[in-house]
């Protein structure tokens, strides 16, 4: 991982706002892809009531193909545009 995408990691736990239900799914899943790659676990079962989990990894999933280094800098960008859209305290 690069120093600029921990900084993102720090800042956005210092954002003004909570972002939206989407956009935590899309750091989250950008977050995974870069420093994971492809998701290699299995999805929540069909009647586990874990809709977070599974939402979570509908995202991750969605990013299968993409390099660690597409998704970090896409990460990246996403904190910066955050930052930008809420604010840091």
């Amino acid at each position: 991982m690069s120093a600029e995408f921990n900084a993102a990691a720090e800042k956005v736990k210092n954002l003004k706002a909570k972002p939206t239900d989407q956009e935590l799914l899309d750091i989250y899943a950008l977050f995974k892809q870069a420093s994971v790659g492809d998701n290699n676990t299995s999805r929540p079962g069909t009647f586990s009531l874990d809709l977070k989990g599974k939402a979570k990894w509908d995202a991750w999933e969605k990013l299968k193909g993409m390099s660690k280094s597409e998704a970090e800098t896409q990460y990246v960008n996403k904190i910066n545009q955050l930052v930008e859209q809420y604010g840091l305290n």
